[in-house]
């Protein structure tokens, strides 16, 4: 018998992991994106398998739909038109749905799209499990926030190979086995950090590229960098995703044996 016992910080990283993989595999989560629907590409406003007609209206997206489309908008059956704003809910919370699946209205850049999540994904389906990496203190390190002066807007590829914009607000600065790092981060709304990172695992024993989610600095800039909870892009999940490649600088030169590694499926 194992005579291991789980620190805290090992067991909040327990609870968490078993969270993320039920966040998942949630019948509306990343596992069940089954399309993201550029307008643009679709001039007469058909989208594969999508019911109803959706069209580019300027400030928002212009949808018709007949009773056969069996469309509800709001919970409620819907037919004729309507405008329809971005969806700022999580998914499941979408205005517009069919059946199970929820339609996303989305906005990036100035083109709309239509996002179509569907429990009986194959992805969703067979998914078993995050292949990851016990925890280890060993990954959980000091950090502190530089931020820039300006944010510094950049553009990087996207997972669907396009190229879009990056705000970057600063660097983060740690040390791994006594060498100093930095990455380039976003600061989110709350304040909270977000870093897209590859490290020397990336394509080998880990997916591409990992996220990296710290939290929210102290006032003189401390955060903690714990790369136990690296998480793998929603890309991983689906490839409908339209996840952003590091930014030019966040590749670490380190093996980093931490976090998630893989989606699991069988």
């Amino acid at each position: 018998m194992s005579t291991h016992q789980q620190s805290g910080p090992e067991r909040e990283w327990k609870r968490w992991h078993e969270w993320r993989t039920g966040q998942v595999s949630d019948p509306h989560g990343p596992l069940s994106l089954a399309g993201t629907h550029w307008l643009p590409e679709h001039p007469d406003g058909r989208l594969p398998a999508v019911p109803g007609v959706w069209r580019d209206d300027g400030d928002a997206v212009l949808l018709t739909a007949r009773p056969e489309d069996g469309i509800r908008l709001d919970g409620e059956p819907f037919t004729g038109e309507t405008r329809l704003a971005a969806d700022r809910a999580p998914v499941p919370g979408a205005r517009v749905a069919a059946g199970d699946r929820r339609l996303f209205v989305m906005h990036r850049e100035g083109e709309w799209a239509v996002r179509d999540f569907d429990p009986g994904t194959p992805a969703r389906r067979f998914f078993t499990g995050i292949q990851v990496t016990p925890y280890d203190p060993r990954w959980v390190r000091p950090g502190v926030f530089h931020p820039y002066e300006e944010v510094r807007a950049i553009r990087v590829e996207n997972a669907d190979g396009r190229e879009r914009g990056l705000h970057l607000s600063g660097e983060l600065a740690f040390t791994l086995e006594g060498t100093g790092h930095t990455l380039q981060v976003v600061q989110e709304d709350d304040d909270s950090l977000w870093a897209v990172f590859a490290d020397a695992t990336s394509g080998q024993d880990s997916y591409r590229f990992r996220f990296l989610r710290p939290g929210r600095p102290a006032p003189d800039g401390g955060v903690t960098v714990d790369f136990n909870r690296a998480l793998l892009p929603p890309c991983a999940f689906a490839a409908h995703f339209i996840c952003p490649f590091p930014p030019p600088g966040n590749t670490l030169p380190v093996a980093v044996t931490a976090g998630e590694r893989q989606v699991l499926a069988g």
